[in-house]
C-alpha cells in the first residue's frame, strides 16, 4: 500500500511538472471547460491584468503605507510613451490574453506585437476589437457590448512576449487580462487568419456560450442523477445526500416555490446550503440558498455558464471533485420549504490527487484591512487553488452611483496587486454606471433598480481564473460607508487543495436578513417639483424629466426638469400655481455640471435676482438658492428661464436643470 501511494504521488508530481503543449484548439476549449478549473495550478502559472488605473496609487515598502490608494483618474493610465505612441502592456510568455475590455473605443489603432515580431499580430482601431466586424473577433457571446461596456474574450496566445501599444485617440479605459503559463509550456503565436478547425471550434464555443443553461461538457460516461424532494421545516437541519467517490458533482438543480417580494428575499437568505468534502467538519461550500446560485436577493432570471435562475428552476454546473460528499440544508426561517433537488455526479476523468475542492462562501464585511480602508474584501484565503468568480449584492437605499471602486487582486503575499482595475462596473464588464440589466455567459447584472435599492452583479473567471500557490486576496474599492447606508454582501467561488480550510464560517441569520428596508428618498416639503411643472412654451431645446439618483440623493424626489439642446437666447416658460394671495419668499434648487449654462430666471416678466452660472466640473445640486420676496396673487404665474451663455471653462451645451421651486408664505 505504501509503495502504491508513493507511486501515485510521483505520478502526480511528474504530471504537474512536465512541460505542457497547448494548441489554439486547447485554449478555445478552456472558454467552456469548467472541469479544468478544479486542476490545481502548477508553480509558475499566474493570471494578471494590465489596465489604465491611476498610477498615483502606490505602496511604499519602506513605511508599509499605501499612498493615494483611492486615486480615481483611471481612464488614461499607461506604462510610458514611445514617440507618439502609448504603451499599454508588456508581458513575457508563454501566455495568452483572455479578456480585453474598454468603456470607450476610439479610432486610434491599438497594436499587439507578439514574440518579438516587427509586424503586429493585430493592428486595428480600438473600436475594431469590439465591433464584431473583424475576424476572429466576430462571435457575439465572446465579443459584445453590455450596458455600454465593451468586451472581447477571444484568446490571443504568444510564446515569448507580448507588447501592446496605441495611437492617440484610442479612447478611454482599458483592461488586458492574461495568463502566464509555467516556463517550458508551448503555445502557438496568435494570428487572425485561423485554420478551418480553429474557426469551427470558436463557432462551437460561441454556440455553447450563447445558449447557457446546460452542462457544457454534455452527458458524461457513468454519470448518475439523484433526485430527491426535501421538506425542511423551521429551524431544521437536514442532509440532502451523502455520496461516496472518488467522483465529481457536475450539476445541482433545484426547484422550489418562492414568494414574491420581501418574503421571498428573506426565505432564500434564511435557508443555507452547506457541502462538506471528504469528512471535513466545516463546510467548504456555505451560502444562503439564493445567493449560491449567483444573484440576490430573491429570484432574478438569468443564464450564465456556471450558474443561473430560470423559469424551470436554479442550476449550478461548477465541477466539484470529492472522495466523500455531504450536502446539507439549514432552515432558519419560521416556515417550511419544499425543495426538489437533482444532483448529477460522475466518475473523475483524471487522478483526484491533481484536483482541488470547490469552495463557495458568502459573507458581509469579513477580513477588511484598516491599512487599505477603501478596499472591501471579497475573498481572503490561504492555500493553493484558483479564484473563479464572485457575486456582489449591494443595498443602496439612497441611490447615487455606488461602484466607483477598482478591483485589486493580491496573489501569494503581494503587497501591490497584480490585478488593479478601473471601476466596479468595469470589473463586471459594463461601463459608465449604466443601470441596464444584462445577461451573458461570463458576467451579469441581474438587479439594478436604477442603481437605487438592490443591485446584483456577477463575474466568472473561466479562462482568466486566478491561480495561487500560498494565498489570495480579492478586494474591490467601496467609496460609500456602511452608514450612508451602502452595504455589500458577496459570494466568492474558488478551489483549494484538499484539506485546506478557507477561513470562513457560516453566518448567523441576524446578519443575513433584515438589514435592508425602505428606499430613502429626499423630498423638500411643500416644494413644487421642477419635473412636474406644466410647460407653457419654449423657443428652443427639449425639456424632459431626468432621473438623478445616479448622482447622489440630493435632488428632491430624485429627479429634475432637464432642458437640453437649447442655445443662448432661448427661453422656457413654466406654470407656477399659487394657492392664495400673499407675500412669498422664493427659493429654488438647480443643477450644476460641466456642460450647463448661465441662466436668468424671471417671474411674471420680472428678474429673480441676477444671472446664475451653473458650471461645475461634476454633477452637483446647487443647494437652496434664495431668489428674494414677492407679493403674489392666487392663480397661475409664469416662471421664465433664459439661456444667457456659458462659463468659459464649460462645455458649450448650455444645459439647465430645475429641481424644485419653493414658495414660503
Amino acid at each position: 500500500m505504501r509503495m502504491k501511494i508513493t507511486l501515485m504521488l510521483l505520478f502526480t508530481i511528474v504530471a504537474m511538472t512536465q512541460a505542457e503543449e497547448l494548441t489554439y484548439l486547447d485554449l478555445i476549449g478552456r472558454l467552456t471547460n469548467l472541469e479544468h478549473l478544479a486542476v490545481l495550478p502548477a508553480p509558475g502559472e499566474t493570471c494578471q491584468q494590465w489596465s489604465s488605473w491611476d498610477r498615483s496609487s502606490k505602496y511604499d515598502p519602506a513605511t508599509g503605507q499605501y499612498r493615494a490608494w483611492d486615486a480615481n483618474g483611471d481612464g488614461t493610465g499607461i506604462i510610458r510613451t514611445e514617440g507618439e505612441r502609448e504603451v499599454f502592456a508588456e508581458m513575457e510568455g508563454p501566455g495568452v490574453i483572455w479578456r480585453i475590455w474598454s468603456a470607450k473605443d476610439g479610432p486610434g489603432h491599438v497594436r499587439i506585437y507578439l514574440d518579438g515580431n516587427q509586424e503586429p499580430a493585430v493592428d486595428l482601431p480600438f473600436s475594431g476589437y469590439f465591433d464584431g466586424k473583424h475576424e476572429p473577433f466576430v462571435y457575439p457571446a465572446l465579443v459584445h457590448m453590455v450596458a455600454l461596456g465593451l468586451n472581447n474574450y477571444v484568446p490571443i496566445p504568444y510564446q515569448k512576449s507580448c507588447k501592446i501599444v496605441a495611437d492617440k485617440e484610442w479612447g478611454r479605459y482599458y483592461h488586458f487580462t492574461y495568463t502566464t503559463f509555467p516556463k517550458g509550456t508551448k503555445v502557438p503565436t496568435f494570428k487572425r487568419d485561423l485554420s478551418e478547425a480553429e474557426t469551427k471550434a470558436l463557432r462551437k464555443a460561441n454556440a455553447l456560450l450563447s445558449e447557457c443553461g446546460q452542462d457544457p461538457a454534455g452527458q458524461r460516461d457513468g454519470q448518475v442523477i439523484l433526485e430527491k424532494q426535501i421538506v425542511v421545516g423551521p429551524d431544521e437541519f437536514t442532509t440532502v445526500a451523502t455520496l461516496d467517490g472518488p467522483r465529481a458533482i457536475t450539476a445541482i438543480r433545484i426547484k422550489m416555490d418562492v414568494p414574491e417580494g420581501a418574503e421571498g428575499y428573506d426565505l432564500l437568505r434564511s435557508i443555507s446550503l452547506g457541502i462538506h468534502w471528504d469528512g471535513e467538519t466545516l463546510p467548504s461550500v456555505w451560502a444562503p440558498l439564493g445567493d449560491f446560485f449567483g444573484t440576490a436577493p430573491g429570484v432574478n432570471y438569468y443564464r450564465s455558464l456556471p450558474l443561473g435562475m430560470t423559469e424551470d428552476g436554479f442550476y449550478c454546473y461548477w465541477y466539484m471533485p470529492f472522495k466523500q460528499a455531504a450536502i446539507r440544508l439549514k432552515n432558519d426561517s419560521d416556515q417550511s420549504a419544499t425543495i426538489h433537488f437533482e444532483i448529477t455526479h460522475a466518475p473523475l476523468s483524471q487522478p483526484i490527487e491533481q484536483l482541488g475542492r470547490f469552495h463557495a462562501k458568502w459573507h458581509r464585511d469579513m477580513y477588511l484591512d484598516p491599512a487599505r480602508s477603501i478596499d472591501w474584501t471579497m475573498l481572503k484565503t490561504r492555500g493553493r487553488g484558483r479564484f473563479c468568480g464572485v457575486m456582489l449584492h449591494v443595498w443602496n437605499p439612497r441611490g447615487g452611483w455606488w461602484g466607483e471602486g477598482d478591483e485589486k487582486f493580491f496573489v501569494d503575499g503581494e503587497k501591490f496587486p497584480s490585478t488593479f482595475g478601473t471601476g466596479s462596473e468595469d470589473y463586471f464588464g459594463y461601463a459608465w454606471c449604466n443601470p441596464g440589466l444584462f445577461t451573458n455567459c461570463y458576467h451579469n447584472q441581474t438587479i439594478s433598480m436604477n442603481n437605487k435599492g438592490h443591485i446584483s452583479v456577477n463575474r466568472w473567471h473561466i479562462g482568466d481564473n486566478i491561480p495561487f500557490q500560498t494565498s489570495f486576496e480579492g478586494a474591490i474599492e467601496k467609496y460609500y460607508p456602511n452608514n450612508k447606508p451602502t452595504l455589500y454582501a458577496c459570494t466568492a467561488y474558488f478551489y483549494l487543495a484538499p484539506g485546506q480550510e478557507d477561513g470562513y464560517r457560516p453566518i448567523r441569520i441576524e446578519e443575513r436578513i433584515g438589514y435592508w428596508g425602505e428606499l430613502v428618498s429626499f423630498k423638500v416639503k411643500g416644494a413644487l417639483e421642477g419635473e412636474k411643472l406644466k410647460i407653457l412654451g419654449k423657443t428652443g431645446g427639449n425639456p424632459q424629466v431626468q432621473e438623478m439618483s445616479n448622482f447622489g440623493g440630493n435632488w428632491s424626489e430624485d429627479a429634475h426638469l432637464w432642458w437640453i439642446d437649447a442655445k443662448p437666447g432661448n427661453t422656457l416658460e413654466l406654470a407656477v400655481p399659487i394657492a392664495e394671495d400673499g407675500s412669498y419668499r422664493i427659493k429654488t434648487q438647480l443643477t450644476r455640471a460641466v456642460d450647463y449654462g448661465i441662466v436668468q430666471l424671471h417671474l411674471d416678466g420680472k428678474p429673480l435676482g441676477g444671472p446664475i452660472d451653473l458650471f461645475n466640473n461634476g454633477v452637483v445640486a446647487t443647494g437652496p438658492l434664495d431668489l428674494g420676496t414677492q407679493d403674489l396673487k392666487k392663480g397661475r404665474h409664469v416662471l421664465k428661464v433664459e439661456i444667457l451663455g456659458a462659463n468659459p471653462s464649460a462645455v458649450k451645451s448650455y444645459m439647465f436643470g430645475l429641481d424644485y421651486l419653493l414658495l414660503e408664505k
